[in-house]
């Protein structure tokens, strides 16, 4: 018996999204308050700052998605990146988003403001999170909000990153 509890992890529950997001709602810009930090925003030749992200609900249902940030590792220069997501569920809640083809990744809406003022943003390994917020800043009390969806969803934010912290 202790050969075999000792070899015993109880993986974290998954990650639950909002029980619905109206994505006509959701299109427009939003900009990253907060992130634990991503190869594709904080390595490869990146550091990026002043993130946004702009959703545009297409007539066949799909949303275009133009991120944009800062890059201080060059200067400060504008980065672009564009995609394409779409619903995985009837919800709107579980999307898959493609930035290159032919492969697409979860993004699941873990956390959405009544007003859709902030969205809290999981995948289901918990590698990656972003808090956003329909405004540059958050008022803290709606990030420690944020973060406690997160928090109670097993996300580690000992390394989260907030906006345009120094590098």
């Amino acid at each position: 018996m202790l050969l075999a509890l000792s070899g015993c992890t109880v993986p974290p529950p998954d990650i639950v999204a909002v029980p619905s997001v109206d994505l006509a709602r959701y299109s427009g810009e939003w900009f990253e308050v907060a992130r634990i930090p991503t190869s594709f925003e904080d390595a490869m030749g990146r550091k990026c700052t002043d993130v946004r992200a702009r959703y545009t609900l297409r007539d066949d249902g799909r949303l275009d998605i133009h991120n944009t940030c800062r890059n201080l590792a060059r200067d400060g220069a504008i980065e672009v990146s564009d995609g394409v997501g779409r619903a995985a569920d009837d919800t709107g809640a579980r999307l898959l988003v493609t930035f290159l083809w032919p492969f697409s990744a979860p993004y699941w809406v873990i956390g959405l403001d009544a007003d859709y003022r902030w969205a809290v943003v999981g995948v289901p390994s918990r590698r990656y999170l972003w808090v956003l917020s329909r405004t540059p800043e958050l008022p803290e009390a709606d990030l420690e909000a944020a973060l406690a969806i997160a928090a109670a969803q097993n996300f580690d934010l000992s390394h989260l990153v907030k906006a345009n912290a120094a590098p």
